[in-house]
């Protein structure tokens, strides 16, 4: 029976969809030639949408799909008709597509972005019809009740974008305008007389359009469910907000990775943020505008949070808007550790550098100078922002230093010269650089504001029970770094700027710290007082990053010190990537090991989180085995005494 059930479960993550199987946004740099874009999208099996925009010069957003053929592009601020450009996108594969020499999309040393739609019911679908000149039913394979559709008429040059949106009834919205929303959805999407509601299989078009001319749709759906191991999960909500004092908050049910919104009550442009670009909680989200060539400009707009978003438009309380919000992946749980994790080590160079060869585009990046006195452990995160610094042997608020990380890229990250506070890339200083990716049972990170309540049931999508969660306040200087791990004593807590032993609830300090069991779903935070701060200031902003053992990529784990050799088995078969030890029952630094720098059968550089001390190369404490890591004897008096506790995290 029980073989039968893994079977069963193997079979459903074989034919399970996932966000990252239909959607992409990719960012490139354009060189006027030739270039492939792999985005893991199968274009060539499934059919699709390419939407692309420069962020750094006034170019049309372009739009391509298979159903009219990837070659012809139409412009989301314009009327024009479809245009033939075959030197844009000049083919698809199962993997993405490639890109000629067409400056709209790839004109020398321009910055781009493009999002990639897949046919896929329940997400997206694209069709084309030519209008006869009465009502007319339109089949599409969506499988679920359009929640937003977008039509262009492709012949001609008079007739703008028509958006039908659930959200605002019997009437429309025009996706190369600023207008209002208009009383015309009888005459586009009915039968001249009333709207006629889309259905999961058809949509009707009137008199409004041209007879005879050829048309282009695409469908979006709403909480259609349709992703993840049990086929339910939502991934993309169409749905409306009415601004507020201090913000409105919009639940989805999960955290967005692109938002795009359009004022319905008065006129307004449209906007559109995603992750990869930049939309963090701070604010400061990199806009780009559908229905304007302009270039990408900063704004304050959507900050996401781990259930959804919320929402600044800028304009009066009580102001009614629409929006269309994708969840972020990966839905996927990791099987190669390689996807997201990476250490490596580097020399800084005082100048814009972009480093590469990540294998992924980092959520988490750490920076730790080796050679000397240092600044100590540097994190910045795509979430928080990428100009927001926090110090982990610091009790300090978060920092922002001008041009620390100019931007996260598909393969790793720009880093700025030294100027402006940043110390990321002094001149010939060496580095440590950790990079992770979030994803489901690895890694996860939520920012949130403390109430001062009791208890504060934070929300993450981690989708397993965390095993470790680190927890930093953001404004608030004289803050401790918080440790939960599993491995600690029951209801204790340890400070990862400190090499202070397990803190127990209720003791000398009043330490307060996330003490209830955490579950897949939350992790519960407390209020109170003490000399180094708490995890629930009524107020304070914080980051909390959780950890999880998943099989064959991370342990969460603990151990006993024995004062002679023994193997830590983490279930790995390549051995651990990175190692990080801490002791528990008595004081002891925060230690890290990782391959970049060498994990030996000899002497095996090692950093602390805790200390700005210069990277310690003349010792061999721990040694590689294939299942994990192994404590060498002579690491007795460090992080293998005999009877002494120890917890780690190990990445393979």
């Amino acid at each position: 029976m029980l073989a039968k059930k893994l079977l069963e479960a193997v079979g459903n993550a074989t034919q399970a969809t996932y966000i990252e199987d239909v959607f992409s946004t990719y960012l490139y740099t354009g060189n006027s030639s030739t270039q492939t874009i792999t985005n893991g999208i199968d274009l060539a099996g499934k059919g699709g949408l390419v939407w692309t925009k420069s962020r750094s010069a006034a170019q049309q957003h372009t739009w391509a799909d298979t159903a009219r053929g990837i070659d012809n592009v139409i412009y989301s601020s314009l009327t024009n008709a479809q245009t033939n450009f075959p030197t844009s996108i000049t083919a698809v594969s199962n993997t993405g597509y490639s890109l000629g020499s067409y400056t709209g999309d790839n004109s020398n040393a321009g910055s781009y972005a493009s999002w990639t739609f897949r046919k896929q019911p329940k997400f997206f679908d694209v069709v084309t019809f030519t209008y006869g000149g009465s009502v007319q039913n339109i089949s599409h394979s969506l499988g679920s009740i359009p929640g937003m559709i977008v039509l262009k008429q492709t012949a001609n040059n008079t007739q703008n974008w028509m958006v039908y949106h659930r959200s605002i009834g019997s009437n429309t919205l025009e996706l190369n305008t600023t207008s209002d929303q208009q009383a015309n959805g009888q005459d586009i999407f009915g039968n001249g007389i009333s709207l006629t509601t889309p259905t999961s299989t058809q949509f009707t078009v009137g008199a409004g359009l041209v007879s005879g001319n050829t048309y282009v749709a695409y469908l979006f759906a709403h909480n259609a469910g349709g992703f993840g191991l049990t086929g339910t999960d939502n991934v993309i909500s169409c749905g409306s907000m009415v601004t507020a004092t201090p913000l409105v908050n919009v639940n989805l049910g999960y955290e967005p990775q692109l938002v795009m919104w359009k004022r319905t009550d008065a006129a307004g442009n449209w906007g559109i943020a995603d992750n990869m670009r930049g939309m963090p909680v701070s604010g400061d989200d990199q806009v780009l505008i559908p229905n304007l060539s302009n270039a990408e400009a900063l704004a304050t707009r959507i900050a996401p949070n781990a259930t959804g978003f919320t929402f600044d438009g800028g304009v009066a309380d009580g102001s009614t808007f629409i929006y269309i919000a994708i969840r972020r992946g990966p839905m996927k749980v990791p099987t190669d550790a390689t996807k997201v994790f990476k250490p490596m080590t580097r020399t800084g160079n005082a100048t814009v550098t972009s480093i590469t060869g990540v294998g992924f585009s980092p959520d988490l990046t750490t920076f730790q100078q080796r050679d000397g006195a240092n600044n100590g452990a540097l994190w910045f995160d795509r979430l928080r922002g990428i100009t927001r610094r926090l110090t982990v042997n610091s009790t300090g608020a978060e920092g922002a230093p001008a041009g620390s990380i100019v931007s996260y890229d598909m393969d790793g990250i720009t880093v700025g010269d030294n100027s402006g506070g940043n110390t990321t890339n002094w001149d010939t200083f060496t580095y440590s650089n950790l990079f992770f990716k979030r994803a489901p049972g690895f890694f996860d990170e939520v920012c949130y504001t403390g109430t001062g309540s009791a208890a504060l049931l934070i929300s993450n999508n981690l989708s397993a029970v965390p095993e470790m969660a680190i927890i930093k306040c953001r404004s608030t200087a004289s803050t401790a770094w918080f440790v939960y791990h599993k491995g600690a004593t029951a209801n204790g807590t340890l400070l990862l700027n400190s090499t202070n032993a397990d803190i127990f609830a209720n003791g000398a300090n009043g330490i307060t710290y996330p003490y209830n069991p955490p579950t897949s779903n939350d992790m519960a935070v407390y209020a109170g007082s003490s000399g180094v701060g708490n995890v629930n200031t009524s107020g304070a902003t914080y980051v909390m990053y959780l950890f999880a053992t998943c099989p064959g990529v991370s342990k969460v784990g603990s151990y006993t010190g024995t004062g002679t050799t023994q193997t830590i088995n983490c279930g790995f078969t390549a051995g651990a990537r990175f190692v990080l030890i801490k002791r528990t029952d008595s004081t002891g630094d925060w230690y890290t090991y990782d391959t970049a720098r060498g994990i030996v059968s000899g002497n095996d550089p090692y950093l602390l989180l805790n200390s700005t001390s210069a990277e310690v190369t003349i010792t061999d404490f721990i040694d590689p085995v294939s299942t994990g890591f192994a404590l060498d004897s002579t690491a007795l008096a460090t992080i293998n005494v005999s009877g002494g506790s120890y917890i780690f995290l190990a990445i393979a």
